[in-house]
């Protein structure tokens, strides 16, 4: 509860953001209504088009039984331990290793792993890593991740029209209809910035309960443990050119190294989580 506590408030600050900042740029009520009417907007956009905007910017393709018969049996049998309906499975070309789901619920959701994590993790670790992904989908941490990947890919537009309207003249405007200058300028340096960083904290609060989820699902959390600790040396070694927007979706982060710490990172941190696992397995060991 106090993680799904954590993300409502600031899944309801990025969309506050998103309106304060058309107040103060377009100013006055006009701008209040055209910040309302486009956070509105960008979460209905979210809800009904959120299995589609992730695949489409990673290019996943989608696969039948026929030609991924390993992979979309596991996804299968997850998901019928689940309870939950099959989704849609996906492959993204390339040697990078890495996975992500999407879809606004259960009944409309995909799941989409990279060529390069076929070839390179064990059947064990990779039932792991899909289980992480099927949790998401149970959590309904798919459409909260796209709500605010778009929520924040929308400040950022706003805040690079404003900058491409200073920049050619827009900018000098009757004050009476205009915007707050000071707004603007605020809006241009912080917006966006202020936008990541919320957007980055909905998804660390995420990540640790669907890890949890898959342990408990696989009843193996080593197995996840470890296609984690393989998952980011891989990534230092060949990351994934990822759209900085939907990197929470991933199941690591895509970009090797970190900056400014646990702030900018999309993810927490690999030991973390591994010790958050090492620790449930231990718990499971004594319950049974």
């Amino acid at each position: 509860m106090g993680n799904q506590f954590k993300t409502l408030v600031l899944l309801a600050t990025l969309s506050g953001l998103l309106i304060a900042i058309s107040y103060w740029v377009i100013g006055g009520s006009t701008g209040l209504i055209i910040g309302i009417g486009l956070a509105a907007v960008t979460n209905l956009f979210s809800w009904y088009q959120s299995d589609k905007i992730a695949l489409a910017v990673y290019r996943a393709q989608p696969v039948s039984e026929a030609q991924a018969p390993g992979l979309y049996r596991m996804v299968k049998k997850l998901s019928d331990r689940a309870n939950i309906p099959m989704p849609g499975v996906y492959i993204v070309p390339g040697q990078t290793a890495n996975a992500f789901a999407t879809g606004r619920d259960p009944e409309h959701a995909a799941v989409a792993v990279t060529e390069g994590i076929l070839q390179i993790l064990p059947e064990d670790e990779l039932e792991g890593v899909i289980a992480h992904e099927l949790t998401h989908i149970i959590n309904r941490d798919t459409l909260t991740q796209a709500v605010a990947a778009t929520i924040a890919g929308a400040i950022s537009f706003l805040a690079q029209m404003v900058s491409y309207s200073l920049w050619f003249g827009g900018g000098s405007r009757d004050d009476d209809r205009g915007g707050n200058p000071l707004g603007i300028l605020l809006t241009v340096l912080l917006a966006p910035l202020a936008a990541t960083i919320i957007q980055l904290g909905i998804s660390r609060t995420r990540e640790f309960s669907a890890d949890a989820g898959a342990a408990r699902l696989t009843g193996n959390p080593r197995a996840l443990a470890k296609a984690l600790q393989r998952l980011e040396a891989t990534a230092k070694q060949l990351p994934l050119d990822a759209n900085p927007a939907f990197e929470p979706l991933l199941i690591i982060n895509p970009i090797s190294g970190q900056f400014l710490g646990n702030l900018f990172s999309s993810h927490p941190a690999t030991e973390a989580r591994v010790e958050q696992l090492l620790k449930l397995e231990r718990e499971l060991t004594t319950s049974y």
